[in-house]
Formats: C-alpha cells, structure tokens, sequence
C-alpha cells in the first residue's frame, strides 16, 4: 500500500506480510539497508510470518527503486526521512491493518518490535534509545520512541573512533552514533568475517552496539558470516558473498526467540533455544 507523505517528495510505499490465521499477533517494522526495498529479506519476513508476527516494510528514499541521487536535495538528511518515515508507519498501523482483508482485529500493537538491517540497524536503533552525535560530540535529538518494546539489530555499524574512512566521514554524518541511551531491549546479529568498506576497524565494529547499549541483551555471532549474514536480504540475492542456510536459519530462530520472549509471547523461548548450542554456524553472548 502508499501512506500519503506530502512533505516527502515521495508517497511512502509500505509491504505488510502477515498470517492466514490467528489473534493478538504481534508486530515487526522492518528497515531495509541501502539502496533495498520493502521486497528485502524475505527469509526473515516468511519465517517471523510463519511464527505469528506481522512483518511491515517501507521503502526508504534511498532505494534504487526510487532513483535519487546525491544531487537531490533530500539526500543529505534520507537517515533522518527514514526514522521519520519509521514514525509514521507505527502512528498509522491502523490503517496499514485495515488495508489487509480480514486483518482488522487480530493485530496486538502493545507487543510492537522494529528489526533492521546494515544502515535499517541505525534507523531502528534511533527508535530503541541510540543517538547521532553532533559536530561538537554532543548527542543530538532523541528519537526514542516507547511505543516500541524490542529491537533487532542486523550487521548495524558501530562507534566512530576516528577510525571511519574519509569516504564515510564525509559522505555519512549520522556515522557518530551513541549507544548509552539504547535501553529497550535488544538483540544483535552480527559475523565474524564482516569487513566494512567505511571503516578501518575488523568486524568487532559490528558488535560495538552490544558492548556499549544497556539495552543489548544478547550478541549472536555468525562464524564466517559476512554483511549479508548468510544471505538474509534475498532468496537469490546476487549481494549475498557468503551463502549459507545454517547462518539464516540460526538468524531467523534467534531472533524469533528473542521476540517471543522480549513481547512477553513465550518466557520460555530464549532460554529453551539457547540450551542447544549454536555451534559450528555460531555462538550467543548474553549480558
């Protein structure tokens, strides 16, 4: 469907998967990472779907479905547009409901997640509490948002400690996050082989949302897993360098887990799947 979104430039495209049958489903939003649209990531949005979750996806303005480039205006401040356009999907999930045939009722906002992939990490984590710092290293506007109860943070990119490469310090302002003020529970994904072209750090850059948010309760690290995680963004996605079902899967049933137990679904969930090991696809730290 299209929310209207007049000061945008562009009408906010929106894909809502959800389940045949059930009640008091809960809710994911999901942000895809650059240049990606509301179709990404079916191997997570089938699974979640098939576990009783509603799965809701806007198309950011910086899909390669939309066409903009650097020379369009809206460019410099598109991190901002998307938390903004996050916001309105959660303010209009009524209406997202009501657009799906038989929908209408079975829905439990209360129990509200958002999950997000590669630069989608950085939008949902500005709704979990994370912060953008300003030019003098000061956290800038807090756009915390309560209604949501808990996070999903895929291969999102960590602290910059000077340590960013000149392409990304000049080209990606929001890349100076702070984490000290992510408190809503949260679970992060990260691989152990995932070298970032924007910084000179090794792959524990995509951990540093775990080490330094009090809200990050759990770290699954994929042995061998590389930005696509195994191949998350796509079934026959052509950008996925590391192919592997097993890190998928170990993906799809951690995060499940972790949601059904965080929404207050099933207590036992996270504690059940973690009493078997993960290895050799990967290991689970938890605070």
């Amino acid at each position: 469907m299209t929310l209207a979104a007049p000061t945008r430039g562009d009408d906010l495209q929106v894909r809502i998967t959800a389940p045949v049958t059930g009640t008091d489903l809960p809710v994911i939003v999901f942000a895809h990472g650059f240049s990606q649209s509301m179709t990404a990531a079916d191997p997570l949005v089938d699974h979640w779907t098939a576990n009783g979750f509603v799965v809701v996806q806007p198309t950011f303005l910086d899909s390669a479905t939309l066409g903009l480039t650097p020379a369009d205006p809206r460019y410099p401040t598109i991190w901002q547009t998307r938390v903004d356009d996050l916001e309105q999907v959660i303010d209009e999930l009524d209406t997202i409901i009501a657009a799906v045939p038989g929908l209408t009722g079975r829905v439990d906002r209360e129990r509200l997640a958002v999950a997000g992939h590669s630069w989608g990490g950085q939008s949902i984590g500005m709704l979990l509490g994370a912060r953008v710092l300003d030019a003098d290293g000061k956290p800038g506007e807090d756009r915390t948002d309560h209604r949501v109860k808990a996070g999903v943070l895929l291969a999102t990119t960590g602290l910059n400690r000077g340590d960013l490469t000149p392409f990304a310090q000049e080209n990606f302002a929001f890349m100076t996050p702070d984490f000290t003020q992510l408190t809503t529970p949260s679970i992060v994904v990260a691989g152990d082989n995932d070298q970032s072209q924007l910084s000179t750090r090794g792959p524990d850059w995509f951990t540093d949302i775990y080490h330094h948010s009090p809200g990050a309760q759990h770290l699954v690290t994929l042995h061998g897993g590389e930005h696509t995680l195994g191949g998350i963004q796509d079934y026959s996605s052509t950008l996925t360098s590391d192919e592997s079902p097993e890190r998928v899967d170990l993906v799809r049933r951690t995060t499940t887990a972790f949601l059904r137990t965080a929404l207050g679904i099933d207590a036992k969930a996270w504690s059940e799947l973690t009493a078997t090991p993960a290895e050799p696809v990967g290991h689970i730290d938890s605070k």
